[in-house]
């Protein structure tokens, strides 16, 4: 039996991802809020794959290659900060240098990461 395609959970969890980032990001967990913050992009660009193509998305976490596959009209400025997120997901996903890794993210930077993402779900939902 198929899976039914359902955009709405993959927006949902995408929701939920952005809130685990926000109280990471809280307690100081800057890696984990860097990586959730990735997720809830991920899992937005994957809900918006099944909207246009209805097709259930592949399991890898490049955000430019759903980005490709949904031919999302990305602004420049988002496009930017997409690339940069997604070469950013792999070293906050297996950090070579944990403690490197921690001194490198402050809770400044992340929160700056954090609020870049803010709004990201949420226009590609409105696609």
């Amino acid at each position: 039996m198929e899976k039914q395609l359902k955009y709405e959970e993959w927006f949902l969890q995408s929701d939920y991802d952005l809130e685990v980032a926000d109280s990471m990001l809280q307690t100081g967990r800057n890696i984990y809020s860097i990586f959730m913050c990735h997720l809830s992009v991920e899992k937005a660009l994957k809900g918006l794959y099944i909207k246009r193509l209805n097709k259930i998305p592949p399991k890898i976490h490049n955000l430019m290659y759903f980005v490709g596959k949904t031919a999302l009209d990305v602004p420049d400025e988002a496009n930017v900060f997409l690339a940069w997120i997604n070469e950013l997901s792999i070293t906050t996903r297996y950090p070579e240098d944990l403690r490197k890794m921690i001194a490198l993210y402050t809770k400044k930077q992340t929160a700056d990461i954090y609020q870049q993402t803010k709004s990201v779900p949420q226009w590609i939902k409105d696609q």
